[in-house]
Parts: structure tokens; C-alpha cells; sequence
């Protein structure tokens, strides 16, 4: 059972980490291409 547990939550983390990174990418580039020349 604490194994079970500790597999979720290493799931959930890397979950909301790529969830994360790809907002934050998505962002990055808005500001981007709204700064552009």
C-alpha cells in the first residue's frame, strides 16, 4: 500500500511538472512573439 502511494504521487508530480513546463512554454513563446521586431 505505501508503495502504491508513493508511485501516485511520483505520478501526480510529474504530471503537474510537464503541465508546468508546457504553460510555461506556451508563455515564454506568447511574450516572444508579442516582443518580436
Amino acid at each position: 500500500m505505501m508503495l502504491l502511494n508513493f508511485i501516485i504521487l511520483m505520478v501526480c508530480v510529474l504530471v503537474s511538472v510537464a503541465f508546468v513546463t508546457l504553460l510555461e512554454r506556451k508563455v515564454l513563446g506568447y511574450i516572444q512573439i508579442r516582443k518580436g521586431p
